[in-house]
Parts: C-alpha cells; structure tokens; sequence
C-alpha cells in the first residue's frame, strides 16, 4: 500500500494539540482592522481551536497527524 499524501495547505496551516484538537490561527486579521471593533481584534488574537465538525474535515487532509 502506497503512503497517502498530506495536503501541502493544510501541513502550513494547521497543528494537532495533545489532546487530538486542531489548533489553527484566527481568521478575518490580514487587512481592514481600522474597521473592525477594538472587541474584535482583541478577541481574535493569537490560536483557536477548530469546531468538531471543522475538525472531521481537516483530519481528512491530514492522515499521519495523531
């Protein structure tokens, strides 16, 4: 059996955490921030960790992480 590939966006994009979560980067920070509320942008700071539904999908692209 061949080894399966992981997807080279996903591989940059994405860490698992311990416990088998997908870790991942806020969204919606790369440019319009003199619009968005201070709220925002200081909720959005740092790592998220992804939905359970997000997770199933982005486990598919990764096959050998956890």
């Amino acid at each position: 059996m061949p080894k399966m590939k992981t997807k080279s966006g996903a591989k940059k994009r994405f860490k698992v955490t311990a416990s088998g979560r997908i870790k991942v980067a806020q969204a919606g920070k790369r440019h319009g921030m003199i619009k968005r509320t201070p709220k925002f942008i200081r909720n959005a700071r740092g790592t998220t960790v992804l939905s359970a539904q997000d997770e199933k999908i982005v486990k598919q692209f990764l096959p050998y992480a956890g």
